[in-house]
């Protein structure tokens, strides 16, 4: 039975990062590292003038934490522009290959300066830090939902943003939270790179030696998992993890590979005009196929016997067209900015850079600041004119956090400098 274009869509991009089983809608939600300068991923690194890093990297993952915002607030036009409503993948996966490249990029640094028990250790308790923000996180979004909630006896709150077996079951959500079975919308991305990075001092060994044969096997591993249906169990107990980390696994490692020196042994293939024609080919038509889905004259675009073989285009599991639609994106991406692009440092661009350089705090906040926007919209006023404004606002506040963060940084190693120095 050929599927209806509200049920692909579903299966492509659900509401609020798929945390909730209801159904999606447009304008619904929807579910990013350091180059070598930075000591771990995530830290605060250097004013990207001095620190000759490949900026192309702050840059898009500041990007992709936008787009995760705006994608994060319902019924909002603005979240028209990004990239999940033009194409199969979205910025959950420019996050998952950036912190896999980027990781893989400092601790491989770590492992030839400390040798591998030593950075295994950081690694660890950098995803123990991931944790703690994770619960931090947590605590305070439930904390904003009840509020809202209560205050103004609107119970559809707790359904939509899938906090109601917290406020049904407090003590036993709450444990299900620590053993990260239990989120609430919008926050499984954070639970998912938590696991991805929790497991990859072994494979940061294995990626040091046998970069190639670690790759295969992460395929393996993606491709069992994708056809088995093996995930991991969420809470309430008929529910999965959103992200299925063994299939996400994938695009995690191969950032690490391409952070180790696979994407120099690509270059000529990325460079090469037949790869780059067919990657926009691939863009195209993806970009067809999805505008079909809410355009009514392209309805019916895509050919019943054609569709039988690539819907649901499943986001849990990162579809293979997902995957592919990411490296046609990505080959496009270096071919029209090289490293060394020097309309990277202009000032316009730079708040997007901060952005990306403290990529775990403005995530956090950009939930808060979600599920503020939408209950403005909701409460208060839903106009497109206040749609722009709590988007810019949103924006703006991201923006400012990261100044804030990159400044205190750089006191700090002023500070240390004059004492060590």
């Amino acid at each position: 039975m050929r599927q209806s274009a509200t049920a692909r869509r579903v299966a492509q991009d659900p509401p609020a990062g798929g945390s909730t089983g209801t159904a999606y809608r447009p304008g619904a939600p929807a579910g990013s590292s350091k180059p070598p300068a930075a000591s771990e991923p995530g830290t605060a690194p250097a004013p990207p003038a001095a620190s000759g890093r490949d900026l192309r990297l702050d840059l898009f993952r500041g990007l992709a934490l936008w787009f995760i915002f705006l994608n994060h607030i319902p019924n909002n036009v603005v979240n028209w522009i990004t990239n999940r409503n033009f194409g199969f993948s979205d910025a959950t996966e420019i996050f998952v290959f950036i912190s896999g490249y980027t990781a893989a990029m400092v601790y491989g640094r770590e492992i030839d300066r400390s040798g591998t028990l030593v950075t295994s250790a950081r690694i660890l308790r950098r995803a123990w830090q991931l944790y703690i923000a994770f619960i931090f996180l947590f605590v305070i979004y439930l904390a904003e939902i009840s509020y809202v909630v209560g205050s103004f006896s609107n119970p559809l709150y707790a359904e939509e943003m899938g906090a109601l077996q917290f406020l049904s079951e407090p003590d036993v959500a709450l444990v299900q939270a620590l053993l990260l079975k239990f989120r609430p919308a919008n926050m499984d991305v954070l639970p998912l790179y938590i696991v991805l990075l929790a497991g990859f001092p072994p494979v940061l060994w294995a990626l040091k030696r046998w970069p190639d044969a670690t790759l295969a096997v992460s395929a393996l591993v993606y491709a069992v998992a994708l056809n088995l249906g093996i995930n991991l169990p969420g809470y309430p107990d008929d529910r999965m993890w959103f992200f299925n980390p063994f299939c996400w696994q994938l695009m995690f490692v191969f950032g690490g590979w391409c952070g180790l020196g696979g994407s120099d042994r690509l270059a000529g293939l990325i460079l090469n005009r037949l790869v780059v024609a067919a990657a926009v080919i691939y863009l195209l038509v993806s970009l067809a196929v999805v505008v079909s889905w809410w355009w009514r004259p392209l309805e019916g675009l895509v050919p019943e016997a054609i569709g039988v073989f690539i819907y649901p285009i499943s986001k849990t599991d990162l579809s293979p067209l997902r995957f592919l639609h990411f490296l046609a994106l990505a080959v496009v991406v270096v071919k029209l900015v090289p490293v060394d692009a020097r309309w990277l440092r202009w000032r316009l661009l730079r708040p997007m850079i901060l952005c990306g350089q403290n990529s775990l705090e403005v995530f956090c906040f950009g939930v808060f600041l979600s599920f503020a926007a939408h209950f403005v919209l909701n409460e208060i006023n839903g106009s497109l004119a206040m749609q722009f404004l709590m988007s810019a606002a949103g924006i703006v506040l991201m923006v400012a956090l990261s100044v804030l963060l990159s400044w205190y940084a750089r006191v700090e190693r002023e500070i240390a400098a004059r004492k060590y120095g």
